[in-house]
């Protein structure tokens, strides 16, 4: 597998859109920014909820969470009152969410440190 880094931007999006397309990467950068503009925009105006569905990608929502009268604050130990608010929330389509839940030992991925996986053989042979 290459080395990737972690974070993805804009850019590499229209990279992605502009080998897919056959087109030059400065006519799909435009494109990429009006499309992450339009999500983003249609997710504040929301009023108050909103459901953006991408079939085979995802669900994009905003939902209210409830006002929270008795939240304590960590560093203090202080009660504070949180007001009801909004929320992002995103789903992944059933695709996706299959093609995530593949085991990163099946596709030779480095496990995290600390992971359980690499204990599993170990408790399977015990039992």
């Amino acid at each position: 597998m290459p080395d990737r880094s972690d974070t993805q931007t804009k850019k590499d999006v229209a990279r992605r859109v502009a080998d897919l397309m056959d087109e030059p990467i400065y006519k799909c950068e435009p494109w990429v920014k009006a499309v992450i503009t339009a999500l983003g925009d249609m997710m504040v105006e929301a009023d108050p909820e909103v459901r953006i569905e991408l079939r085979d990608f995802g669900v994009f929502e905003v939902k209210k969470t409830k006002a929270k009268p008795k939240a304590r604050n960590p560093k203090t130990n202080e009660t504070v009152f949180i007001p009801s608010r909004r929320k992002t929330h995103f789903k992944p389509s059933k695709r996706l969410k299959e093609i995530l839940q593949t085991p990163l030992k099946d596709l030779d991925y480095k496990l995290p440190e600390g992971s359980a996986d690499n204990r599993a053989p170990a408790v399977a042979e015990a039992a």
